[in-house]
């Protein structure tokens, strides 16, 4: 009778990199793979699986596999950017397709998404917090796609993943989600019932603010996967294997990473609840955010690095304090390990839904009383 190994926890399937050690020189770091083109067998076979350097990289499917390990998931796939994931999968679809959306979620893939009638297809944008919204939107036998984001970014919404899911199925439909947020290490809505699960792999998956990077990871390779596959392979969508090999590197710290600025992102959020200059905290760990039960039901092991506060005097005032910060970094993005601030209304321009007086923050890996200090400052500041 032998041993079963005990299944490891995402933690050192992420620290080990699956394992993945140097064949030749043993070395505990896996090289970056930069060939292009590999040779055929004497018969004109390619028994090595690789072909060519554009959907044959080893740096890359290794990459793959930690994301795939991570997500409990059949396969996953990189590509050269979050927008360039995100959108395979929209151009997978057969056309015409309809498809209902979150209305709170990445400004630029809405963007997209509204324009996306030139490929034939039509968008409904929803309050996907709102189970009978979803219903009401989807269409039987005609959507084929529901697309959400939870935590949706700015406003941190919530969406029952495992009901919308069900609606989706019944009708026919695929559920997809961003995770970018919540990264597998508090939410795997593979799990919750989503056929596939979508990162920005540029923010906490990487970590570090050095490379673009996106990624899929599905529940069943077959079907409407290989759509993606093909799609991804027909557009050059692919990533590069020295940015494959820093996402690579940088999942190795992704637990402590990302258990570290959740602890932040709630001390801030508690902290600015009673915040003078402040009128709203907008973050799910809060009991009072309308997603917190839902949230605390399928993030299991947190609430994000990501909040928002709504600043009181409005826009001129957010503007203000966050021109006045000191350790906070006004940058676009999110998920580093440097704290980022971030007027989005000004990013997003007409039609968003983010209201003007908001600063989205993304926390890092900065001590906590340092960021409050910074921004409690720059706050009484602008309000002076």
């Amino acid at each position: 009778m032998t041993d079963k190994p005990v299944p490891l926890k995402p933690r050192t399937l992420a620290v080990q990199a699956l394992g993945a050690d140097e064949p030749v020189t043993k070395g505990v770091v896996p090289p970056v793979h930069v060939a292009t083109t590999f040779v055929r067998d004497p018969d004109n076979q390619y028994r090595s699986g690789y072909v060519y350097g554009r959907p044959d990289n080893a740096t890359v499917r290794q990459a793959e596999a930690v994301i795939a390990a991570l997500e409990n998931a059949k396969g996953a796939m990189l590509f050269g950017s979050g927008m360039a994931a995100a959108t395979s999968v929209i151009l997978a679809l057969e056309k015409p397709s309809h498809i209902v959306a979150s209305k709170v979620m990445y400004w630029a893939f809405r963007a997209w998404l509204v324009a996306s009638a030139r490929f034939g297809h039509s968008v409904d944008f929803v309050d996907t917090s709102d189970l009978d919204a979803v219903r009401k939107a989807v269409k039987p036998n005609e959507t084929k796609l529901v697309w959400i984001e939870t935590p949706g970014n700015p406003l941190w919404t919530i969406t029952d993943i495992a009901a919308v899911a069900e609606i989706a199925h019944k009708a026919g439909a695929l559920c997809a989600v961003d995770s970018t947020v919540a990264t597998p290490i508090l939410k795997r809505p593979l799990t919750l019932g989503a056929d596939i699960v979508m990162h920005s792999a540029t923010k906490f998956l990487n970590g570090h603010s050095d490379v673009i990077a996106g990624a899929l990871a599905c529940a069943d390779t077959e079907g409407f996967w290989k759509n993606i596959v093909a799609v991804r392979s027909q557009h050059g969508a692919t990533i590069g294997p020295f940015e494959a090999w820093l996402l690579l590197r940088g999942m190795r710290t992704l637990d402590m990473r990302v258990r570290t600025q959740t602890e932040t992102a709630t001390q801030l959020a508690t902290r600015f609840s009673h915040h003078p200059n402040v009128m709203g905290v907008l973050y799910p760990g809060l009991k009072n955010h309308p997603g917190h039960a839902v949230a605390a039901r399928q993030m299991t092991s947190g609430f994000g690095g990501m909040l928002s506060i709504l600043v009181k005097g409005g826009e001129r005032a957010a503007i203000d304090a966050a021109a006045r910060v000191d350790v906070w970094k006004r940058a676009t993005s999110l998920g580093g390990v440097e704290s980022l601030i971030e007027h989005r209304a000004s990013v997003e321009g007409p039609g968003s839904p983010c209201p003007p007086e908001l600063l989205r923050l993304s926390a890092g890996l900065e001590d906590p009383d340092d960021l409050f200090n910074d921004l409690d400052r720059a706050l009484r500041a602008a309000n002076s």
